[in-house]
């Protein structure tokens, strides 16, 4: 999925794309969108996602007024991705965009397809082109 959401974002002119697994979390405050692609176990983020967003706290990392996104896969609930914008809104002040992108299980072909949209759309339209 974060493949094909990175894949989306860079087909769009003048937009440089970052594709990481994990990141050091002051570096994030060097790029104008953020978006975070988190699983849903058992109803809840999983806890790496937990460390990040809590060291970005702990460390004080100014990312308001950044855009903000996520998706995740999901098998039953699908709330993770809420909870990650839920914290970029309230939490650092980040402009999410709202709703995240949820695919139920395994993404195929039309899953994958909205992954690449979904991309797509934050750098059109979310003022990410230099």
């Amino acid at each position: 999925m974060a493949k094909a959401v990175a894949e989306g974002a860079s087909r769009v002119e003048g937009v440089e794309v970052e594709l990481k697994r994990s990141v050091n979390p002051e570096e994030l405050a060097d790029y104008d969108a953020i978006v975070i692609g988190v699983p849903t176990y058992n109803h809840r983020t999983p806890p790496v996602v937990d460390k990040l967003l809590e060291e970005l706290a702990i460390r004080n990392v100014n990312l308001k007024g950044k855009i903000g996104a996520a998706f995740g896969s999901y098998g039953w609930s699908g709330e993770a991705p809420r909870l990650v914008l839920e914290v970029m809104k309230n939490k650092f002040e980040m402009n999410v965009i709202e709703p995240p992108l949820l695919v139920r299980y395994s993404p195929d072909e039309v899953g994958l397809k909205k992954c690449l949209e979904f991309g797509e759309n934050i750098a059109k339209n979310y003022g990410l082109r230099s």
